[in-house]
């Protein structure tokens, strides 16, 4: 975090603009000479906002490894999506942070096998450590990406993960769609049910997000597959809000997500109250 500067909005340029899917489009925003808006990790998010329309908390979908820019995936849910969506490349837009901690990717992950587990737009905040890992690879053992939506059109980031990721020698993709459609070959089913068919290792390091019932589903899945709570992480910047601990919005028990997350590993959540 930058100290004493989180709280000042920056202006950033939108450079970029790419439709995802009919809901989720990504933005590219530079600051204004160029380059990223400020440095961040993996798993970290800013607060985009348009003075008039609102203020949001959103998930950063690039590497810090990327100097030039910075990207977010955002899906259009209510009036500040609303009006995001319909910008044009080259307006601005107001942004400050990062906010929140970071995937433990020098630490606690470094050297380990590594499954990725996401669901929908929760692929964004894990495209950034994937990109990172990509970058880093031979900091880190085998690579899985375990990655479901409604249907082909819902999967975010679809030619990236298909042709980019799904290609290369150093990274396994499995893609799933919850129901039958026409042209898609690939796997039918709820991630969860996914998850446990593909009989991963217990021994590798978990990455989870996505939305929260396919969360819960899913690690209930991989604790019945013997996984390691002490090894799996989930995000949860969904439940942000101010992101610095003020407005009290995000407060599950003695924690503050903006503050003591939004990375939680899966034994903290575990003493947590059951309300998230």
């Amino acid at each position: 975090m930058r100290s004493g500067e989180t709280l000042i909005p920056v202006l950033g340029v939108v450079t970029e603009i790419r439709r995802e899917t009919p809901d989720v489009k990504t933005f590219r925003v530079s600051a204004p000479g160029g380059g990223a808006v400020f440095p961040h990790m993996p798993g970290q998010c800013a607060m985009l906002s348009i003075p008039g329309v609102g203020e949001a908390m959103f998930s950063i979908t690039t590497s810090p490894t990327t100097k030039a820019y910075m990207e977010f995936s955002i899906k259009q849910t209510g009036l500040l999506t609303d009006w995001l969506h319909g910008m044009e490349p080259g307006q601005q837009v107001a942004i400050r942070g990062p906010y929140g901690n970071a995937f433990p990717l020098e630490t606690e992950l470094k050297g380990k096998d590594l499954l990725f587990i996401a669901g929908g737009i929760g692929l964004a905040p894990l495209r950034a450590v994937i990109l990172y890992v990509r970058h880093y690879r031979d900091n880190y053992g085998k690579v899985d990406l375990v990655y479901g939506a409604r249907s082909k059109e819902d999967l975010v980031f679809y030619e990236e993960v298909s042709k980019d990721w799904a290609s290369s020698e150093d990274m396994q993709v499995h893609l799933t769609i919850d129901r039958a459609q026409e042209g898609w070959e690939g796997n039918v089913g709820f991630v969860p049910d996914f998850v446990r068919s593909l009989d991963f290792s217990p021994k590798c390091s978990t990455l989870v997000c996505g939305p929260p019932i396919m969360i819960k589903l899913t690690l209930d899945a991989l604790w019945g597959m013997g996984f390691d709570r002490t090894k799996t992480f989930t995000t949860m910047e969904l439940k942000m809000k101010c992101g610095v601990g003020k407005c009290g919005r995000c407060n599950i028990g003695s924690k503050y997500v903006c503050k003591d997350g939004p990375v939680f590993r899966c034994d903290e959540l575990a003493e947590l109250p059951d309300e998230y």
